[in-house]
């Protein structure tokens, strides 16, 4: 089985939702990374219905990246506004 987050991935993520290549600290990256991890484990969880394991894990990422999108909301509307819309979230 391959990994399905590969650095290269994780480097083009960064570099799409972030400042640059490098950029895993700011909240627009982290937020899209999030993003790509529960629509993996939420293809994963159609197909496995009964891994309860990685049901919590999912609800885990699910969480945080709620918190992230709440921190951002606070700090600059505009940021949040436009990474909702680049990832095509709800709200």
């Amino acid at each position: 089985m391959a990994a399905y987050l590969t650095n290269e991935k994780k480097q083009e993520i960064f570099g799409q939702y972030g400042k640059s290549n490098t950029d895993t600290g700011s909240p627009e990256s982290q937020v899209a990374l999030f993003s790509y991890r529960i629509n993996h484990l939420t293809d994963h969880l159609r197909r496995n219905k009964k891994d309860f394991n990685t049901q919590r894990a999912l609800l885990k990422l699910v969480g945080k990246r709620r918190r992230l999108l709440d921190y951002l909301k606070e700090r600059n509307i505009e940021r949040y506004r436009e990474i909702i819309k680049a990832l095509s979230l709800r709200k």
